[in-house]
């Protein structure tokens, strides 16, 4: 078998039956719980920020000061995660919500590590660990992923104390939101806008106007084409990257010879590439 289909073959499987949708389709077809399309609707948008978690905390007294969205945070380790919507309100209370899709990506682990990298954020030198504000953590799931037809489901520590619990009140929230329910009041038709394609279906005016503006304004739609045109290179970068990784396995090519094959990489890319998959001698 020559080289060329050697490569054709390790491709062949990444890139068949995919058809790109033109990107006015694609935008159309975007939603709220598409990670991507809500955190381009939320940049610092305090108002439906606002309207998401007066909706799901059930309270009124939420006022946001601080929107990031798609922000990075770090241990004391150096390990990573990026936050979909991080808010803080007047109170100095910080929110973290988060869009999965994936059942995988909503995990009780991932919801623990998500707070407590809130509680390292919040806390500085000095600080009174009394003094810490709450911090709650919000997933926004697409399917019930706790499987108890429960719109909300509030996860809280508790003592016990014989075969009584007490909340044990650290301040620490964890909400997992069921993007399945359709009930008719402000949880279910948050879920319904959360799903929804067409601005004009949505009920709270705080988010349609949003979708609104990146799908039929021309600015906003041109800068929603270049998030999409993001999304659609950072794909095909990983392709690429997992297309090398298995030919570099193969051990039939050179560095070079695979550089000339795959344009998008780098020769210093795919060294790198190497030295990981390449077993140490």
């Amino acid at each position: 078998m020559t080289k060329e289909n050697d490569i054709l073959d390790i491709t062949k499987q990444t890139h068949q039956n995919q058809i790109q949708q033109p990107d006015a389709e694609r935008l159309q077809a975007l939603r709220y719980m598409d990670d991507s399309f809500m955190t381009v609707c939320l940049a610092d948008n305090f108002e439906g920020v606002g309207l998401i978690l007066r909706t799901v905390l059930g309270r009124d007294d939420i006022t946001i000061k601080s929107v990031r969205t798609q922000e990075l945070m770090k241990n004391l380790q150096g390990r990573s995660v990026v936050l979909d919507v991080h808010a803080i309100d007047s109170t100095d209370r910080e929110f973290d919500v988060e869009i999965q899709r994936a059942n995988a990506g909503a995990g009780a682990k991932r919801a623990r590590y998500n707070s407590s990298l809130l509680d390292a954020h919040i806390i500085k030198p000095g600080t009174d660990t009394e003094d810490i504000p709450d911090s709650y953590v919000i997933f926004i799931t697409e399917n019930d992923v706790l499987n108890g037809n429960q719109p909300i489901y509030p996860v809280e520590r508790y003592v016990a104390i014989g075969e009584e619990q007490e909340l044990f009140g650290d301040g620490s929230h964890i909400l997992y939101v069921n993007g399945q329910y359709r009930g008719n009041d402000a949880i279910g038709k948050l879920m319904h806008d959360f799903s929804c394609t067409d601005p004009d279906d949505m009920h709270y005016e705080a988010l349609a106007k949003r979708a609104r503006y990146f799908k039929q304004n021309e600015k906003g739609v041109t800068v929603m084409s270049s998030v999409l045109d993001d999304i659609r290179n950072e794909g095909e970068l990983k392709n690429a990257r997992e297309n090398a990784e298995r030919i570099i396995k193969k051990g039939k090519m050179t560095i070079e010879e695979i550089a000339e094959c795959i344009p998008l990489l780098s020769l210093d890319e795919l060294r790198e590439i190497e030295t990981r998959v390449t077993p140490s001698a």
